[in-house]
């Protein structure tokens, strides 16, 4: 009897010295995460310099969650076309420049990576730009030099929709037959260039795969893909096959493991289909009255949100996608883009930002030492602004 009552004691004290040390690593690595959607919360009139409660995040979680620098998207559907894009752009801008001011005790922008630096050193985060969708130059160089001088980190060439000069993977894959081009035209290649000669990394999510090959062939810098997954594992379009995982570490880039439940385990969409069949008569109901395609889609999984949690996939399967890059190409080449907030279905285990300390640990069990472990929560990517980085 008392050596069962000592074994249990020493359990329940391996167990608070462990949970210390994860907690006390996460603390001291450096977390970078890539990809965050919440300034489309802002755009709605939400205070995210306070905690809030809706959505995956704001400054107070993000840094709960021991966030050192965050790449906020900036966003807008292929709806939004020539002479409006551009200026959406700019508008998200502002309303992150807002944000900061509001919480500049907490937050700071940076221009260089010096100044990254220097601001983790003050023990604040970082506030970086992603742009996400070529689209959103509105086929201008100009206006590309313009969101440089604001601040863009990043363009992603493409999103869902294809921009006149670079083909998306959602294009390449439900439009391959009717295309006029794929991959990079001669002014896209011109669009790659001056990203490089600018130092904006160029980010590969969500492009089609000759548009992947292209930039691969082009770039004279390091790329990053800022929040995508393993084809292997979840075979989506949004997620990349062990060729370009390879090419990418050959180029010394990083990519940044998307948390969305559909890119990491293909048996979720599958559950989700069966809720929405077995809720059809709401479905249809919501897209009778709602004829805007995305705000349907928003409000079916608000109101499906409690059978949805049920649908998740564990933490560990998020993990796997980690681990996959880091046996193929090794720890250097893998990192973290949540896409918080412009998600409706994170996996179990990571319910918001304040989450993120759970990678910390999932990694430690599986055997990762500490210094790789800093590597993949956000030293990769410093790596990686560096390189581009004026």
């Amino acid at each position: 009897m008392r050596l069962f009552q000592l074994f249990f004691i020493f359990v329940f004290i391996f167990s608070l010295v462990y949970s210390s040390d994860y907690k006390k690593l996460h603390q001291q690595s450096i977390v970078v995460d890539t990809h965050n959607d919440v300034l489309l919360r802002a755009l709605r009139g939400e205070d995210l310099s306070v905690r809030t409660t809706d959505g995956h995040s704001d400054i107070v979680r993000l840094k709960e969650g021991g966030v050192d620098v965050q790449i906020f998207s900036v966003w807008c559907g292929g709806n939004f076309g020539k002479g409006r894009a551009f200026n959406r752009a700019i508008e998200m801008i502002d309303t992150l420049n807002a944000i900061v001011r509001r919480s500049s005790d907490k937050i700071v922008f940076a221009t260089t990576y010096k100044e990254i630096e220097k601001i983790i050193k003050q023990r604040k985060m970082v506030a970086l730009i992603g742009v996400e969708g070529g689209h959103m130059i509105e086929d201008s160089l100009s206006y590309l030099d313009s969101l440089a001088k604001r601040g863009m980190n990043y363009l992603t060439l493409t999103w869902n929709n294809s921009p006149s000069w670079a083909t998306s993977a959602a294009d390449e894959t439900e439009k391959k037959n009717s295309l006029s081009f794929k991959g990079l035209t001669e002014f896209g290649k011109r669009v790659v260039n001056r990203l490089n000669t600018l130092g904006v990394m160029v980010d590969l999510s969500h492009v089609g795969e000759q548009t992947f090959w292209d930039v691969i062939a082009l770039t004279k810098k390091p790329v990053i893909v800022s929040h995508s997954s393993v084809y292997s594992i979840c075979p989506s379009s949004r997620n990349l096959k062990d060729d370009q995982i390879k090419a990418v570490a050959k180029n010394k880039g990083v990519i940044c493991v998307n948390f969305y439940s559909g890119f990491i385990d293909s048996n979720y969409s599958t559950r989700v289909r069966e809720i929405k069949k077995i809720n059809a008569s709401l479905v249809d109901s919501i897209n009778q009255l709602n004829p805007d395609e995305w705000k349907a889609e928003g409000l079916i999984d608000s109101a499906l949100a409690p059978q949805y949690r049920n649908a998740r996939p564990p933490l560990s399967v998020l993990i796997d996608h980690i681990d996959y890059i880091a046996k193929l190409v090794g720890p250097d080449y893998v990192g973290i883009g949540s896409d918080f907030d412009g998600i409706e279905s994170l996996p179990q285990d990571m319910d918001d930002v304040t989450s993120l300390p759970n990678i910390t640990r999932e990694l430690l069990k599986r055997g990762y030492k500490e210094k790789d472990v800093k590597k993949i929560l956000g030293g990769n990517v410093m790596r990686v602004l560096k390189a581009n980085m004026k």
